[in-house]
Order: structure tokens, then C-alpha cells, then sequence
């Protein structure tokens, strides 16, 4: 696992507690893209947290992105997000 994909998991599990989280490095897809040239990488989050209950899309994805601070400046150029509660996602 890369050091990023650590630091972003470290801080959505400080932040958000979730039941439930996968990123995926999709960086290799976008080689040669400006924001690749710059450094931050491409990701995809999956992720699930009691804590989106009540919350609709865009404040989930502020809450993410509030949880990541600095690293969606500095280390993420782009990052898919999709956030559940847990009772909108059956978990396996």
C-alpha cells in the first residue's frame, strides 16, 4: 500500500470512523494528465460511515474533503467519492 493511500485512509478513519473503506490508486490512468505532472495523484473512495446519516451528497463530500485538509492541495489532484450510510449500502 502507498504511502498516500495510508495517509488518506488514516485520516478518513480519524475523522469519520467509517464501517467501511476502499481507495484505489488510479494514477497509472492518468499519466501525462496536468494534474499528474504536478504530482497529486488520482483516487477513487468508497467508503461508508454512520456518520453521512442525515447528511445529503454534497456535505459528505465536504465532510471528506474537510477530513483530508491539506493532502487535496498538495498530494490529491483528483479524488472520486462515493459515501454511504451504512443503511443505504448492504455491506458484505
Amino acid at each position: 500500500m502507498s504511502a498516500r493511500i495510508t495517509m488518506i485512509k488514516e485520516r478518513l478513519q480519524n475523522a469519520l470512523s467509517p464501517q467501511s473503506m476502499e481507495v484505489i490508486d488510479e494514477s497509472a490512468q492518468h499519466a501525462g494528465h496536468a494534474g499528474a505532472k504536478s504530482g497529486g495523484g488520482h483516487y477513487a473512495l468508497t467508503i461508508v460511515a454512520q456518520q453521512f446519516v442525515g447528511h445529503d451528497l454534497l456535505q459528505r463530500h465536504r465532510m471528506v474533503y474537510e477530513a483530508l485538509g491539506d493532502a487535496m492541495r498538495k498530494d490529491i489532484h483528483a479524488l472520486s467519492i462515493r459515501a454511504y450510510a451504512p443503511d443505504e449500502l448492504k455491506l458484505s
